[in-house]
């Protein structure tokens, strides 16, 4: 049952991929890096949950984890990651290896480097149903072409003698999503998987992947900085700051409703159509250094909205705020503390 007919119905499903409490540190020269900090979400069936927050916020370092593809050292792990009732972060490499491509796959950043440039798009396509289904022959290739008419190349019995360099960006971009879906993985991590891509290229790679997580109930987890993607193609967000999810809720919840000062700032740099030329919001300030985290709320230097004698020195929980809305701010529970007190 996926998220959706889950929620046409009243019944629970149990997630597809669930992280508990993730924390990644690097070991440098300077100290420790805390760049993850106890980060927990989860995902289900046929549902797509954003991650977002600017760079540097610890987005992409979260997903390497879950994949299993932080080297340690220099990397920390700790915390749980769940799939089929299986932690993999106490996995064997082995069992991570059969799990990376099958149950899980992932879109990287930028595909030109993500692909091999000296490899044809055919071999780099069919490296994983080698490895994983043990498929040879007319098989591969008949697979092959099957994934690349799924993302919609044209010829793809043409393409896959070609060179990653013979493709367009979006081209390139779709290759890279046929391979991650290539043994019909549960999930998919998607990092930025639009960012480089023209507007008219980037919704045909959303509607594709909408398009597929319906037709194959997989999972999608959505990595990006633009809020302005998330609103069409999420369920529900997670707002990460400097290593923290400092916001979580539904995708429309969020938008109506946002609580935490942070992703107020950060819906509030969007461009509105038929503003009038209204200048845009900022958030002013930098990230803290992930070697020297302040004690109490890593936003507190930049919040507009910070609470003297409090939000720089006590640490702020991730609390329940609403029904299936979670925050980290005392700014938002003094806000409801005011209102309950008023009403």
């Amino acid at each position: 049952m996926t998220a959706h007919q889950a929620a046409a119905t009243g019944a629970r499903v149990e997630p597809a991929l669930a992280v508990r409490d993730l924390s990644v540190r690097f070991a440098t020269r300077r100290g420790l890096a805390n760049v993850v900090d106890r980060v927990s979400w989860e995902v289900a069936p046929g549902e797509t949950l954003a991650i977002v927050g600017e760079s540097g916020s610890g987005k992409s370092v979260t997903a390497l984890a879950v994949m299993g593809l932080l080297p340690s050292p220099p990397a920390r792990i700790e915390g749980e990651v769940w799939l089929e009732g299986r932690n993999l972060l106490a996995a064997t490499e082995r069992e991570r290896r059969a799990v990376r491509g099958t149950k899980i796959g992932m879109v990287f950043q930028d595909p030109m480097t993500s692909l091999n440039p000296f490899l044809t798009v055919g071999r780099q396509l069919t490296e994983g149903l080698e490895h994983h289904r043990g498929l040879s022959g007319g098989e591969l290739r008949d697979r092959a072409v099957e994934l690349l008419t799924l993302v919609g190349i044209p010829a793809p019995e043409k393409r896959l003698g070609e060179y990653p360099h013979q493709f367009s960006g979006g081209m390139r971009q779709r290759v890279m999503i046929a391979i991650a879906l290539a043994c019909d993985p549960q999930v998919l991590i998607a990092d930025e998987a639009t960012t480089a891509l023209d507007v008219t290229t980037q919704a045909q790679i959303l509607d594709l992947l909408a398009r597929l997580r319906e037709e194959i109930g997989m999972a999608v987890v959505w990595i990006t900085h633009d809020l302005g993607v998330v609103a069409g193609i999420a369920d529900r967000v997670s707002v990460m700051y400097a290593g923290q999810v400092v916001e979580e809720a539904g995708v429309d919840d969020l938008y109506r409703n946002p609580r935490h000062p942070y992703t107020m700032g950060l819906l509030g740099a969007l461009p509105v159509l038929g503003s009038d030329g209204e200048t845009l919001q900022t958030i002013g300030g930098l990230p803290p250094d992930p070697l020297r985290q302040p004690p109490g709320c890593r936003f507190w230097d930049r919040c507009p909205q910070r609470l003297d004698g409090r939000c720089e020195d006590e640490p702020p929980p991730l609390r329940e705020a609403a029904h299936d809305h979670r925050v980290r701010s005392f700014y938002d529970a003094a806000r409801e503390a005011n209102r309950e007190a008023g009403a």
